[in-house]
């Protein structure tokens, strides 16, 4: 079989094992050889808390990868993958962990990334790569995946099965004659976090002059809760704080029943997106360019050019696309000021204002 291809093929598996804002960038591909092939049978092989956010999509055939597992995790693949081949397989992931599983996938076309993105080596692991393109979003360079194969066409669908109970638990948590703010604050890398004190400042704006009920969400790790507790602390009206108390789906719920969300470059700005909900992104660590919420560039607060012209001086054009500035502190170049204007652009966006 050679590249693009003339012809659907039978088979088709895909390795993006994490994580949940990564996971969602993927959705769209998934949507989009579902509706170009739709014959093709189509294995997902995932992380396992990723699994917990789309395992329930019809249609599809999930394995998942418990990296927790350690060996466990490839024994387990290995025997999944006894007496199976696939036509092709999508290997998505830039990690030394996801390319040793690659090799326990049996494929004729193993498509990754090409040789300068392909990070960890990925591409001594795959026989085909995707074109070279520079200076994509995240989700512009996984549709690379997709031109390789020949489809031409970009369905920007998500389309996350959303429980019935999870529906439930977020009206029952959610003010019904208010609109709506969740602030997610913390990414799962601490120095992409902005202050708790920027972030009760925009929650007490947002309560006393838009009456908005706002709601802090995200996962149980102890420095999220503990900044949960130090927002609430800080908030002249005390927000609705559900950190560390949802489930995966209960967050997606809470996410498509709010108005607006803020959120630094991570999982639930990013969830927000695919459930269709205006996501004010916070950036200067990262490049929004690269990571943005996708459908919401005019709602991103940066100050990532001033962070990379701070640390590595007058010559950031020269720098690798998306390089990162690690250093804590970083993120209070975002005024509070700035992500109230947001909110009032965001607002207005709605409808609202």
């Amino acid at each position: 079989m050679t590249l693009p291809l003339t012809t659907p093929p039978h088979t088709l598996c895909l390795l993006r094992l994490s994580a949940l804002g990564d996971i969602s960038h993927t959705l769209p591909i998934v949507r989009t050889l579902q509706q170009a092939w739709p014959e093709t049978k189509i294995t997902w092989i995932i992380g396992k808390l990723e699994h917990q956010l789309v395992g329930d999509i019809p249609d599809i055939e999930f394995i998942i990868f418990d990296k927790k597992e350690g060996m466990g995790a490839y024994k387990k693949l290995h025997q999944k993958m006894r007496g199976r081949h696939f036509d092709v397989l999508l290997h998505m992931q830039m990690s030394i962990r996801a390319s040793i599983a690659s090799l326990l996938i049996p494929a004729n076309i193993k498509l990754g990334f090409d040789k300068g993105r392909g990070k960890d080596m990925q591409w001594l692991f795959t026989n085909h790569k995707i074109a070279a393109k520079p200076q994509q979003h995240v989700i512009d360079s996984f549709f690379g995946f997709t031109e390789a194969l020949g489809i031409k066409e970009h369905i920007l669908q998500w389309n996350i099965p959303i429980p019935a109970e999870a529906h439930t638990f977020a009206i029952q948590q959610l003010a019904s004659n208010k609109k709506i703010l969740v602030i997610s604050p913390c990414s799962s890398m601490s120095y992409r976090n902005w202050s708790v004190e920027g972030y009760a400042s925009v929650a007490n704006y947002a309560a006393e002059q838009h009456h908005m009920q706002v709601v802090l969400c995200g996962g149980p790790s102890a420095l999220e809760q503990e900044y949960g507790e130090k927002i609430s602390q800080h908030c002249n009206h005390t927000p609705l704080n559900l950190i560390g108390k949802t489930n995966v789906k209960q967050l997606l719920a809470i996410l498509s029943h709010a108005d607006i969300i803020i959120a630094p470059d991570s999982g639930p700005a990013h969830l927000g997106t695919a459930v269709g909900t205006p996501v004010i992104g916070l950036y200067a660590c990262t490049n929004p360019d690269r990571a943005r919420p996708y459908l919401d560039a005019d709602l991103v607060v940066s100050r990532y050019k001033e962070a990379l012209t701070e640390k590595y001086g007058s010559g950031i054009n020269k720098l690798p696309w998306g390089i990162r500035v690690r250093d804590e502190g970083t993120m209070n170049k975002i005024t509070v000021q700035e992500v109230i204007k947001t909110l009032g652009a965001a607002l207005k966006k709605i409808g609202n204002i």
